[in-house]
């Protein structure tokens, strides 16, 4: 059996009660919740959980900007390459166009097509109102943490 993990700082660590594992533990419950709706939903339209996350990974980047590949990984948190992979997979379904930047012509920018927005809409719609349903639960949880 191996080692609890080491903390990096030497101050005490502050008493975890009950109800702080319960509230961990249930918020672990609602994210696993979501993202099991999530894919389930994805699939439902015929895209895969990873395509679905890019799509709005680009879509939603934040102030609405110009998306590069590198962009997009740490979006989702994987490789240069597997970004690359999953580019080259959205734009082979026709969801995802590659641009040459203007004032940087060695960067590549994405962009949704038609058909990827037309498809995020209705994801994202169904997702929304999932996350409305959830979304008491969630603030009570976050709201315990001030207690």
């Amino acid at each position: 059996m191996t080692q609890p993990p080491k903390t990096q700082s030497k101050t005490p660590r502050p008493a975890i009660r009950q109800s702080d594992y319960e509230r961990l533990s249930e918020f672990r419950y609602l994210l696993r919740r979501f993202l099991e709706f999530s894919q389930v939903q994805a699939e439902d339209a015929g895209l895969t959980p990873r395509q679905h996350q890019a799509l709005l990974a680009i879509k939603g980047f934040p102030g609405g900007g110009p998306v590069t590949v590198g962009d997009l990984a740490e979006r989702l948190r994987i490789r240069h390459h597997s970004a690359v992979e999953l580019v080259n997979r959205l734009g082979e379904a026709g969801l995802v166009v590659r641009d040459q930047d203007k004032d940087d012509h060695r960067r590549v920018l994405l962009r949704l097509t038609g058909r990827a927005d037309d498809w995020l809409a209705e994801l994202s719609a169904a997702h929304l109102d999932e996350l409305s349903r959830i979304e008491p639960m969630l603030r009570r949880l976050l709201d315990q943490a001030h207690d």
